[in-house]
């Protein structure tokens, strides 16, 4: 009697097929319709480059985006120019204070941080927004410039459309009890250590 040996090709679209159906699966079983919240926390790279893609592909089904940038926009960004000369339906706010070390001065901090956080406010209250990126909060909590509750508070109680990206380092527990998907992006290696300098189209 001769054994039945199934090729490479064979095994492998079984293997293949249960991957599907297991997908398949998930994806029947995610029937949820609302909007989301994101957290891209971590010491490593890309959080923010990370946010602006999630920019860009709601952009690119025409959807209205909201952006709010705490310490950064002292500096000049690549994303930024882009969406500011080619992209009318995103908001753009910026803190331009800079980095807290260079500043020095927290009670100008504080303040700069209370008024772009009324500007995210409004974001998180307006149903015409699909997306709004809160880019760098995370730092604002930390530092206690802004009061953590109001913010978790504010995420959970926007329009349920609405979907919302925060990034920065930390954030504390309760705001990553609030958000419906937590990444956390790892420093591994990176070129700064390495004395290499910051590079336009790569790193800002």
């Amino acid at each position: 009697m001769t054994k039945n040996v199934k090729t490479d090709d064979e095994l492998h679209k079984e293997k293949m097929q249960k991957q599907k159906d297991k997908v398949d699966a998930h994806i029947a079983a995610s029937n949820i319709e609302r909007g989301v919240a994101i957290l891209m926390t971590g010491n490593g790279k890309g959080k923010t480059s990370s946010a602006f893609g999630m920019v860009f592909r709601a952009l690119g089904y025409g959807q209205k985006v909201g952006i709010v940038q705490f310490i950064k926009g002292a500096q000049e960004s690549g994303e930024v120019n882009f969406i500011q000369a080619h992209c009318p339906d995103a908001e753009i706010y910026q803190m331009g204070t800079g980095f807290t070390w260079n500043t020095q001065d927290k009670a100008a901090d504080i303040d700069a941080s209370e008024r772009t956080w009324k500007v995210a406010e409004r974001m998180l209250s307006d149903e015409s927004f699909d997306l709004v990126v809160l880019d760098e909060l995370t730092y604002m909590i930390g530092y206690k410039y802004l009061d953590r509750a109001k913010i978790v508070d504010a995420i959970a109680k926007r329009p349920r459309e609405q979907s919302v990206v925060v990034t920065g380092r930390g954030g504390g527990r309760e705001l990553r009890e609030v958000m419906d998907t937590v990444s956390d992006v790892k420093n591994i290696k990176h070129a700064y250590k390495a004395g290499i300098k910051a590079r336009k189209g790569v790193d800002c």
